[in-house]
């Protein structure tokens, strides 16, 4: 498994003396031209950075004999997605400083700075740092941040998931003082490599973590490397099912890349989360593959030496005997848009954000609206794992006047939405990621409209069905595992994918190859049709899909075709 000839990347930690490399003295180049060098790319992602470059520009501005126009995203790390209105305050103001007067959430709880230029990277992050806030560990190979159900609600369980997130957050990260050496002018220790958890090369790829309990699974909690799915008696905490392997990133024409959902593998006490984090992290380090990045996460590990000899590796790490999993339980999706009772006679205000932009149109002033709704009122965002935001804290007595705010600032709310709208996700993609092979951001919107227009013709408009949009497979908006997978194949056309679940327990399977942009819902709606005519009472679009089998699904594709 971990055989090879370690990968360039590999080569790059091992002489980075603990994340430095030459990061400090590129940042600070004068007139520097052209991108940063390999290695100081590949570790400025521990630091919770991508050096980018405007791609629609690009080809424009080389015939003209000019530099791309480079540039950074940055992303913040925000355990369970809980900001303070302090905080919120603090990251809206670098949007104009920093940035390109916007920020957007993530499908992992985090938030994202991009078109932050060279010169202002340091302080861009050196800001997030003031407001108590890290990029440390946003990105790279180490433990990402870490996500849970975004629900406010104020009884022991909910209390018990974000606390496990924030203690598993700091716990997990690396220890090296280089990120405060470089963007903090903080004093320098040396060249210390101590990682007392990762080791001086840190993990052979990103890993991913995240908590649930049965009756909300909004974190996918099986799309993780490591899960933790509650368990509960008369109300209380007994324990956690553990399940490793999860992920979604695959790539194209490569059958040994896959998505893959994470495996029950054992049963923990309720105290015992952060020792089995450790002990998953280290499995992790030493058996994944550094040889080749594309086969390099946990997922291929499980998959290929199998749960039985994943638990008898962490019964033997942690000294003692892990018993099997019982059966997971069913899990289920809430709906938590909207005005909900936090339990302590406040409430949270659930909003949609399409593709997670925060930002001022001509049609909403909503990076304007959460400004003053936190100003005026005082509530702390929460940020979801399908890149919506909460409002929590809102007193009683100011629902009406916040209503009212956000609706004059031409603001959307859940209810005015279709269900197709409303649970639908996409990467941000062109034209600033580098890994896009087509948009994904900015045609959501008219992907969406074109399968809400097929639902409604066909009386489905109120079905609840989810919509993941990714510009490639690398599947940051998780398109293997909810109803349809829109995922990027090329310049202008997508692999479509149907037959996974809304609850996010079961993976989809692919019936179209280089399908047009414009295309996407005329190739869905034969499907539709079949399962508004077909489909047995409750049951859902992806339940359908998988009934059905994926030979059969394809043979309406190719009937409509006909047609």
């Amino acid at each position: 498994m971990a055989g090879g000839k370690p990968s360039g990347a590999e080569g790059i930690k091992t002489a980075s003396a603990g994340l430095r490399g030459t990061i400090a003295e590129e940042l600070a180049a004068p007139d520097a031209r052209g991108g940063l060098s390999e290695s100081a790319y590949t570790l400025l992602k521990f630091h919770g950075t991508y050096e980018q470059f405007d791609r629609d520009t690009a080809t424009e501005r080389k015939q003209a004999g000019l530099d791309k126009d480079w540039q950074f995203m940055v992303r913040v790390r925000a355990p369970a997605g809980r900001l303070t209105g302090a905080q919120w305050l603090a990251l809206d103001a670098l949007a104009d400083r920093h940035a390109d007067g916007t920020m957007r959430l993530t499908t992992r709880q985090g938030m994202q700075f991009h078109t932050v230029k060279r010169g202002n990277l340091k302080d861009c992050i050196a800001d997030i740092e003031k407001a108590l806030l890290t990029t440390m560990a946003a990105c790279g190979d180490v433990v990402r941040n870490i996500t849970t159900t975004a629900a406010p609600r104020r009884d022991a369980l909910h209390a018990r998931l974000e606390a496990e997130a924030f203690n598993l957050s700091s716990a997990l990260l690396p220890r090296t003082r280089a990120h405060h050496e470089i963007f903090l002018d903080g004093e320098s220790v040396g060249e210390s490599q101590d990682e007392p958890l990762y080791g001086p090369t840190y993990l052979p790829r990103k890993f991913k973590i995240g908590l649930a309990h049965p009756a909300d699974n909004t974190p996918d909690v099986l799309a993780n490397d490591l899960g933790f799915i509650a368990r509960t008696r008369g109300g209380e905490l007994i324990g956690w099912i553990v399940t490793i392997g999860g992920g979604m990133g695959m790539t194209h024409n490569k059958p040994a890349t896959y998505p893959r959902l994470a495996d029950p593998i054992t049963v923990i006490g309720p105290d015992e989360v952060l020792e089995m984090a450790q002990a998953v992290v280290r499995l992790s380090r030493d058996h994944g593959d550094r040889s080749d990045r594309r086969h390099a996460r946990l997922k291929y590990v499980v998959a290929e030496r199998g749960v039985e000899w994943v638990r008898a590796r962490l019964s033997e790490d942690l000294g003692r005997p892990l018993p099997p999993p019982p059966p997971l339980p069913r899990l289920t999706v809430p709906e938590l848009l909207g005005w909900h009772a936090q339990g302590d006679g406040r409430w949270w205000l659930g909003l949609p954000i399409p593709s997670g932009r925060i930002a001022d149109t001509s049609r909403a002033r909503l990076r304007t609206a959460l400004r003053e709704a936190v100003q005026r009122f005082g509530v702390d965002p929460i940020a979801t794992p399908q890149q919506d935001l909460m409002l929590s804290n809102v007193r009683e007595e100011d629902r009406d006047a916040l209503t009212d705010l956000l609706r004059d600032h031409g603001i959307t709310f859940a209810e005015e939405l279709a269900p197709i709208a409303r649970w639908s996700l996409s990467c941000t993609a062109l034209p600033t990621c580098g890994q896009a092979l087509t948009e994904g951001e900015r045609v959501h919107a008219p992907i969406v409209v074109q399968v809400q227009d097929a639902l409604e013709r066909h009386g489905l408009l109120d079905e609840r069905i989810s919509l993941r949009l990714t510009g490639c497979p690398n599947g940051c908006a998780r398109p293997y595992a909810g109803d349809i997978g829109v995922v990027g194949r090329a310049p202008g056309v997508y692999s479509l994918f149907v037959g996974g679940d809304f609850e996010g327990t079961r993976l989809s399977f692919p019936i179209a190859d280089k399908v047009a942009t414009d295309a996407v819902g005329a190739t869905l709606e034969p499907i539709l049709a079949a399962y508004a005519a077909r489909r047995t009472e409750g049951e859902g679009f992806g339940d359908f899909c998988t009934r059905t089998g994926p030979e059969a699904v394809r043979a309406l594709l190719g009937t409509a075709a006909a047609a």
